[in-house]
């Protein structure tokens, strides 16, 4: 499965010390360099080293971005970042993109594309058994990585995990 992602998702997931669940459920993850500028610059250097080991041992890819009229649209109204993850997903007919922040999410629907975020990944990885519960990595996003969730959605996604 082709799956390309935004900052968000794989710094957070690097704070929890998850980064290996996108590993687990796409087996190969492709970043546009800006992201993997964003994230070489990661604060938490426990998270930013296992990020460069991901990138050295490929299973995170960095991706040029190529100019386009949808990423120029797109850097209108988006940050750098989940522009071209969603112009660079655009580009290489991706089965998902990883992102997070609402607004990118609505420009990557109006693209065609399936859309998921860290809570999406999470939820999957306590439905196929690679995380036992749901509840203490919600958690430990809040705690370490400052990941805010609206009230209705972690309801919601806890429900539907079963929590």
């Amino acid at each position: 499965m082709r799956a390309v992602s935004n900052t968000s998702p794989v710094s957070n997931l690097a704070c929890i010390r998850q980064l290996e669940l996108l590993k687990l459920q796409y087996q190969k993850l492709w970043i546009p360099a800006s992201v993997a500028e964003e994230l070489s610059l990661h604060p938490d250097e426990s998270a930013r080293a296992a990020i460069e080991s991901a990138i050295r041992e490929g299973w995170i890819e960095v991706a040029s971005v190529p100019s386009s009229p949808l990423l120029k649209t797109l850097m209108l109204n988006l940050h750098r970042g989940e522009a071209e993850a969603i112009a660079l997903a655009t580009e290489m007919k991706a089965e998902i993109v990883l992102i997070d922040e609402q607004e990118g999410r609505q420009f990557a629907t109006q693209a065609g594309l399936s859309v998921t975020g860290v809570l999406g990944v999470l939820l999957r990885a306590k439905k196929t058994g690679h995380i036992v519960a749901l509840r203490p990595v919600i958690e430990a996003l809040r705690a370490n990585a400052r990941f805010f969730i609206a009230p209705a959605l972690e309801a919601r996604v806890l429900s539907e995990a079963g929590e």
